[in-house]
């Protein structure tokens, strides 16, 4: 029997997505056919920026290779462009002549970047953003120009300006509204997002209005010209201001089109010969652009294809997800609400968490994430089977793992879900799925799950649960991702081995550095030049060079900027003292300098808010105290409670060793912040046990924790040592501060150091070899006694290179 001939234009997603469900449930049905416009097989877009950052290859996105298309008798044109359809004869022609006839036929040609229509659109540079040619064009550019200016801040935008950035780019992203993002972000979200965003380095102009390109004599552009007249140097220009469906071919066809291709509930056109799926499509009014809608429209297809006909799309909830590395960002459904919602919102900016739920009629309606997005599928399930949530209300900001009566589930997410429950939304693979491909396949690490589910494969936003049903489906067997990830895109070296190659050459620069180790990027980025710079101060103090551009705003103002564009000031207050004069001295300079507020802050000190910039040196030098640090990856506080002195409870004098401490240790620079807290007795009022260097005095001295944090994910400090006299403390906290400085990661908390070096480990260097413990405490010593106090040297007029000795 001869089988229908089916033609599928569009060789993405969307389509391909189809051709697979519909060679799972109707193998022989069809005799298939793609045109794809590009070259290239089947590949994964969303994937693009990862490419474009240097953090995957081409090879490693490609979701169907040639011999897929050839195990499924699939006949494949690449590089061939269908530029007309025949619906009388059902026939299409391709560019260069090649045809081929179908009875049913299926259009997925997708969208095209939406170019400004401006001038200067036409000058070499100027390019849009959505497959990899753009992208290879992007990399190309990085590796012989300087300046990129990316229009739009979106979530195309943004990706495209973070991976330029990686390769070694300056960027500048310009976007017409108040907030990045704004479609799926509320304000709150898109400013964290835009001041992590510009820790990397990446500038932003908001609400800007690009009025022109500007060229030069060899018509390559050069620069990007505002409405105000502003003029900002560019040799590559990103167009990311949206996209729009392309129907240029189903229109020239007599197809009904309406910013998009208009289809039914089966996903057919006024032709019911005639399919179409993807960014193309108009369903109901809307034309979608996100993966997971584009996937269940290729479900439904497939359906009717097969001639089954037992499924309608009926629109979809979408959720979104960012992907720039070490950015946590989801968001899903309506998270604006109106008069008639109801708004729950937790709040940690210092730990860099927000959440934002979005409750109508007992039933969840959206949701924003940022920094802590594990519950996002959750919360996404949740909308989309519109189940009441008035039983767990209370505890619904806090996740599915805190269900339970005390507040905890005592098991994993993906042990308490049903085998039935959707994992990954983009692909629609149940946990059955994953746990039966698991077993049958002995499946032991993340990649081989993804090849043969597809689960986490496409936006990347299930891959943590999907990791969990592995290790608990596959157990001991279970083989987890590498940890020993390059330091970043610019170079294949991790943090040890750059640590180690700085220490055996005894290299003093970046550059030096970069040089010896073969940096791709010739500048480096604004992940890798940081700890770098950290990396060399530590290694050799008093010898490297320090680079105080190779820091982070607030480290290079030595203030903490505020979403005002304001600063925070903090002086430092040994052990949590005061005195009268120095409260006087605060009180007068608020007044001077029209402070507008003043607040004590958690770590027992004052925090001056709403400092302008230009009152920054006039500011530290009435204030005549030392740096709080605030602002840096460095000792920030010594918390103490009064101890032994006045409380009837203490049995040691917890505030003078805290004092001790801090005037010991307040220069020193670290991975990350660290945080000190003493306490006279174990009634720990000084919260020492979620530090990272706690003390507790008891009858017999005092007891010492490692490792601890506060914040939204609370760790409890790990028992170290005990000791006799304070002096033992001192020595046995700066051993163990100096180990993580020499050993840790930059941008690592000591929790995460002794995580994966071992509390044992620590112990060994530090409590049970005392020479080691001694040498460890005398390198410290070394390093902090050459530090200066920022503030002190900038009141008196110096420049930030004859101060700045480490990044913070």
């Amino acid at each position: 029997m001869q089988r229908a001939r089916l033609v599928v234009i569009g060789n993405g997603m969307a389509g391909i997505k189809t051709v697979e469900e519909l060679v799972k449930i109707a193998p022989d049905l069809y005799g298939i056919t793609v045109f794809g416009a590009e070259p290239q097989p089947n590949y994964n877009r969303i994937l693009l920026s990862p490419v474009l950052a240097g953090e995957q290859t081409f090879d490693e996105i490609v979701l169907n290779d040639r011999g897929w298309y050839a195990t499924h008798g699939i006949h494949l044109h690449t590089g061939k462009e269908v530029t007309s359809i025949d619906r009388k004869r059902r026939t299409v022609t391709a560019a260069d002549g090649t045809y081929a006839d179908y009875d049913r036929l299926l259009i997925a040609t997708g969208s095209t970047p939406f170019i400004l229509p401006i001038p200067g659109i036409d000058l070499e540079g100027v390019i849009g953003y959505r497959d990899i040619a753009d992208t290879e064009r992007m990399i190309a550019a990085a590796q012989n120009h300087r300046h990129a200016v990316v229009i739009g801040g979106g979530l195309l935008g943004l990706e495209a300006a973070n991976g330029l950035n990686a390769r070694g780019m300056d960027v500048t992203v310009l976007h017409l509204m108040d907030t990045l993002m704004e479609r799926q972000l509320d304000a709150v979200a898109g400013r964290l997002l835009q001041t992590a965003l510009e820790a990397r380095g990446i500038r932003f102009i908001m609400g800007a209005n690009t009025a022109a390109i500007r060229g030069d004599e060899h018509g390559h552009v050069s620069a990007v010209a505002l409405a105000d007249d502003t003029e900002l140097a560019a040799e590559l220009v990103v167009m990311a201001v949206g996209i729009r469906p392309n129907t240029h071919l189903a229109e020239s066809a007599g197809l009904r089109c309406a910013r998009g291709i208009v289809v039914n509930d089966t996903l057919q056109t006024f032709d019911p010969r005639i399919y179409a799926v993807g960014e193309c499509v108009n369903h109901r009014g809307t034309a979608y652009g996100l993966v997971a809608p584009l996937f269940e429209m290729a479900r439904v297809a497939a359906n009717h294809l097969a001639e089954f006909g037992t499924q309608r799309y009926s629109g979809s909830v979408t959720a979104t997800k960012l992907k720039v590395t070490g950015i946590d960002l989801y968001s899903a459904g309506d998270f604006h609400g109106d008069d008639s919602s109801e708004t729950i919102v937790l709040s940690d900016a210092a730990n860099g968490v927000y959440k934002k739920l979005v409750i109508k009629d007992e039933r969840l309606q959206g949701s924003v994430l940022y920094g802590d997005t594990t519950d996002g599928a959750w919360y996404f399930r949740l909308m989309r089977e519109g189940r009441s949530i008035a039983d767990i209300r209370g505890r619904l900001m806090f996740g599915e793992r805190n269900l339970g009566d005390t507040g905890h589930l005592g098991q994993s997410q993906a042990a308490s879900m049903a085998d039935s429950m959707e994992v990954c939304g983009c692909n629609g693979v149940s946990k059955g799925t994953i746990c039966a491909a698991i077993k049958t396949h002995k499946l032991i690490t993340l990649d081989e799950v993804r090849k043969h589910t597809k689960a986490s494969a496409s936006c990347g936003s299930c891959t943590g649960l999907v990791e969990q049903i592995l290790m608990a489906t596959a157990g001991a067997d279970y083989s987890a991702t590498p940890r020993t990830k390059p330091l970043c895109v610019c170079t294949e070296r991790t943090h040890a081995e750059v640590k180690q190659a700085i220490k055996a050459q005894h290299l003093l620069t970046i550059a030096d550095t970069q040089r010896f180790l073969e940096w791709r990027t010739p500048n480096g980025c604004a992940t890798c030049r940081p700890a770098l710079n950290y990396y060399l101060q530590t290694t050799w103090p008093r010898e490297a060079q320090d680079d105080p551009q190779s820091r982070y705003i607030n480290e290079r103002a030595h203030a903490n900027i505020q979403k005002d564009g304001t600063f925070s000031v903090i002086p430092r207050m040994w052990g949590g003292t005061t005195s009268a004069h120095e409260l006087r001295k605060i009180a007068d300079v608020v007044d001077k300098y029209q402070i507008p507020t003043v607040k004590v802050t958690g770590g027992q000190r004052i925090d001056l808010l709403g400092v302008k910039k230009a009152d920054l040196p006039g500011v530290w030098r009435d204030l005549d105290m030392p740096s709080g640090h605030a602002y840096a990856k460095a000792l920030r506080t010594v918390k103490t409670c009064v101890g032994a002195e006045w409380c009837r409870f203490g049995v040691q004098d917890s505030t003078q060793l805290g004092i001790d401490l801090e005037r010991a240790l307040w220069r020193m620079y670290a991975p990350h912040k660290v945080k000190i807290a003493v306490s006279g007795c174990p009634r720990n009022c000084a919260e020492s046990g979620i530090k990272d260097v706690g003390i507790i005095g008891v009858e017999s001295g005092w007891e010492i924790y490692v490792a601890g944090n506060g914040g939204i994910k609370t760790e409890v400090a790990q028992f170290f040592a005990k000791v006799t006299h304070a002096a033992e403390v001192l020595e046995h906290a700066g051993a163990f501060l100096q180990l993580y400085r020499e050993e840790g990661h930059y941008l690592e908390r000591t929790v995460h150091f002794v995580g994966r070096a071992g509390l044992d480990y620590c112990k060994a260097q530090v409590v049970s070899d005392a020479a080691n413990r001694r040498a460890l405490y005398s390198r410290l010593r070394f390093a902090v006694d050459g530090e200066l106090d920022p503030w002190t040297a900038r009141a008196n007029g110096a420049a930030a290179h004859e101060y700045a000795s480490v990044t913070a």
